[in-house]
């Protein structure tokens, strides 16, 4: 059985993601920050038939909660086969790049940026002990700078400096984690789920949260031959389902 973790995942798309993994047979580690509220969702999960799911404290911007988290994950399991970086947030609204605070902006990498390669530097060796790590960094449509420089893209007069820029520095350590590792079994990719009607947004974006687990689940658990070092959005409507940079 593979084990996965993924952060921030005691609601939205992140607790969707765990549910359909827990249902491929997956056991899935949900991280939350508040543990009592994580396993309160466990519980419900149970309740309504869901297995191999366990909440597991961690806050991302918190080095020794990762560290713990990963103890606890060695002691059980030994090695961690699927690593799913899902925790973010968005910031204090507006986001004008000549007003908005430089604390803000912090906030928002510490949590999108800094929190994912605190975690992924601190499983790293646990991943190395899998046959086939994957490491998938959820990020949004709005970290593409080929994207911003459109102006026919819905999207382009979204330009928040805190949440765009955090997603923007995520999609680079995608790319340079990909080069780092690309003579190993890791595949590691960017994936945006897409504008997707959750509280993140006040559930004003027109897809759906089972849409958008598939979507990360379906480019995470690819095969050796898979793809690594990508950027698959699910708001793309090509075949190929990858974003520019």
């Amino acid at each position: 059985m593979k084990t996965v973790l993924i952060t921030g995942a005691n609601r939205s798309i992140g607790l969707e993601t765990a549910k359909q993994l827990s249902e491929k047979g997956l056991f899935v580690y949900l991280g939350t920050r508040d543990l009592a509220k994580g396993e309160e969702v466990v519980k419900e999960l149970n309740a309504k038939g869901f297995q191999n799911i366990q909440a597991i404290q961690i806050d991302v911007t918190d080095a020794e909660s990762v560290l713990a988290a990963k103890n606890i994950i060695e002691k059980e399991k030994g090695k961690l086969d699927i690593l799913i970086n899902n925790a973010g947030i968005l910031g204090d609204i507006p986001q004008n790049p000549s007003t908005t605070s430089i604390e803000d902006i912090q906030r928002v990498f510490d949590t999108n940026f800094f929190g994912a390669i605190t975690v992924t530097q601190t499983f790293i060796e646990l991943l190395k002990k899998s046959d086939s790590p994957r490491i998938s960094n959820i990020t949004s449509g709005l970290g593409s700078l080929t994207l911003h420089s459109d102006p026919t893209w819905k999207y382009f007069a979204i330009k928040g400096i805190s949440y765009v820029s955090s997603k923007t520095a995520l999609n680079a350590f995608t790319v340079t984690l990909a080069h780092e590792l690309k003579d190993l079994a890791f595949k590691v990719n960017s994936i945006d789920p897409g504008y997707t009607a959750t509280d993140f947004n006040h559930h004003s974006g027109p897809g759906s949260v089972e849409s958008a687990a598939s979507f990360i689940i379906k480019h995470t658990l690819v095969d050796k031959n898979g793809p690594t070092g990508k950027f698959f959005s699910n708001d793309i409507e090509d075949e190929s389902e990858e974003s520019p940079w």
